[in-house]
């Protein structure tokens, strides 16, 4: 394991379509390349988009995790996405119907993530929460549960004011906004970015083909985590993606 840093984040929507699903993968993806063991929680139930990223059966799902098989272990909801990298990237989905959905974002499921993320922090070298927009019980377990808070809003008029949004609601949470990532461009308020990119989800995660993206990845990385991707050892981010395409 290369560099230091805190171990577990939660990446916060500002706004519906920011992108944050996607960006947690590319994060996962750059931190896994680089030997570490990421796990990667969708908290994001109304979309549901981790799901869109995996092959296979999903069954326990996070919801029924949190729900109906509360007492089953958390291996049981994590699917690897396979990567040829010195670390491991385990996603736990979520992929449910409306009921279950609905049941999992009590206050006693709210309660379970906390413990489940806790857990994952135990297993894992970083555990990274895909989180909506804060209004919703499950949106306020994963930002008490993580040592980091990112907010990710688009490049735009109307990410920059959902920015402000949000920070102010977790301002009333007593949550303090550690970075702001923005996607698709930049904007004064954000710390790092992620570029636009027409590869779609089959293609993900792009940042262990693209340096560009391996690049702006390892900033955000940076800026959440606290991991400088070109630690004093020599070896970091950057050089695993850079060994992995000249494969």
């Amino acid at each position: 394991m290369t560099g230091a840093g805190d171990e577990t984040a939660a990446l916060v929507g500002a706004t519906g379509g920011a992108g944050t699903t996607r960006l947690t993968i590319e994060l996962g993806a750059l931190l896994a390349s680089d030997g570490r063991d990421v796990a990667v929680f969708d908290a994001a139930f109304a979309t549901q988009g981790l799901s869109d990223y995996l092959s296979g059966r999903i069954d326990p799902d996070l919801t029924a995790l949190l729900t109906d098989d509360r007492d089953a272990p958390l291996s049981a909801g994590l699917i690897d996405i396979s990567l040829d990298a010195g670390g491991r990237l385990a996603c736990c989905p979520a992929a449910a119907p409306f009921e279950r959905l609905a049941r999992a974002k009590s206050p006693a499921a709210a309660e379970a993530l906390e413990s489940r993320i806790a857990a994952a922090a135990d297993a894992f070298d970083h555990v990274v929460v895909d989180t909506p927009p804060v209004a919703a019980n499950q949106s306020v377990a994963a930002v008490n549960a993580t040592s980091r808070t990112a907010v990710v809003a688009p490049a735009s008029t109307r990410g920059r004011d959902a920015v402000q949004r949000t920070t102010d609601r977790l301002d009333d949470l007593a949550v303090d906004v550690d970075a702001v990532v923005t996607t698709r461009g930049d904007l004064p308020v954000g710390d790092a970015a992620f570029p636009a990119t027409d590869a779609d989800v089959t293609a993900a995660p792009t940042c262990l083909e693209d340096r560009s993206v391996a690049t702006a990845v390892a900033d955000v990385a940076g800026v959440v985590l606290g991991v400088d991707p070109s630690p004093g050892g020599g070896h970091g981010l950057l050089d695993s993606v850079g060994e992995f395409v000249s494969r």
